[in-house]
């Protein structure tokens, strides 16, 4: 029979290992994502034929957010009233250049009606891509339009391919986007497979620009350097995500350039992305 001495010293003890499994399960504890997304490019095919149709499929696969890559003659005031029917947000979206040179009043008018966090820059033609000081030109650019999304309440982004990261004047147009945008303006959205596919270690970069990389697009990659489905590939994602913090990731979305099958492709990455732990 316990005495009240030893009864208060067990149930001390008791009580310490308690909370020292308690707290390790804490730190144990694994993550997932939250709301997963997709780059609607990945179903341009299916948008052209079907618009409402395909985002219906698209948030019926378990989407919570979309990216937008074009609004297929679409009033935005629709559109909205889709996704709001539909249970799925528009946070970010694809736009040329050329739209954000000529069109940005409409651009920053369109985002605030669709509720788009983020105005994304994907692509450059290869004219802008013939030297350092052209990359500066664009970080400039860059930088007013950033400056113009601010006092809007949006952000700037730019999205990355592979091209960024091949020398050019002896530096990496990557590095010089970084180093001539200002971090309070221009965003990074890290497409996950073309930076691998460039050969760059992307946490690397998490560690150089921290907090910059707002989105990212998720694809994998085979041993061939071929685009896959997500989880198909070589490409360790749960590593990745794990640095979400460092890195300031907060949109997650899954894209193909070029599926097969663009339904197809964007439910096996789904799939893959809700069970994945890290």
């Amino acid at each position: 029979m316990l005495n009240r001495r030893n009864f208060l010293k067990t149930s001390a003890g008791m009580l310490a290992g308690f909370y020292a499994f308690d707290v390790k399960a804490l730190w144990a504890k694994e993550k997932s994502l939250g709301r997963i997304g997709v780059q609607l490019y990945s179903v341009r095919s299916l948008m052209e034929k079907d618009f409402e149709g395909t985002l219906k499929k698209v948030a019926a696969l378990g989407y919570k957010e979309v990216e937008f890559a074009g609004y297929y003659e679409r009033k935005p005031q629709d559109i909205k009233k889709l996704l709001d029917d539909l249970g799925i947000k528009a946070p970010a979206a694809h736009q040329g250049l050329a739209v954000f040179e000529q069109k940005l009043e409409w651009l920053l008018e369109t985002a605030a009606t669709l509720g788009h966090k983020y105005l994304v820059c994907p692509w450059l033609s290869p004219e802008m891509r013939t030297s350092i000081d052209t990359y500066k030109k664009l970080a400039a650019s860059f930088n007013k339009f950033g400056e113009a999304c601010q006092k809007a309440g949006v952000h700037f982004a730019y999205h990355n391919h592979d091209f960024e990261f091949e020398t050019v004047d002896g530096q990496i147009p990557y590095d010089v986007l970084l180093a001539e945008t200002d971090p309070k303006l221009v965003y990074m959205e890290i497409d996950l497979y073309w930076i691998k596919k460039a050969g760059k270690d992307v946490f690397a970069y998490f560690e150089k620009a921290p907090g910059r990389y707002a989105l990212c697009h998720v694809k994998d990659m085979d041993e061939n350097g071929k685009m896959m489905e997500v989880g198909k590939g070589k490409i360790d994602f749960g590593k990745i995500f794990a640095q979400a913090q460092q890195a300031g990731l907060k949109h997650f979305f899954v894209e193909h350039d070029q599926p097969v099958d663009p339904l197809q492709s964007i439910t096996a990455s789904m799939h893959h992305l809700k069970a994945l732990k890290f």
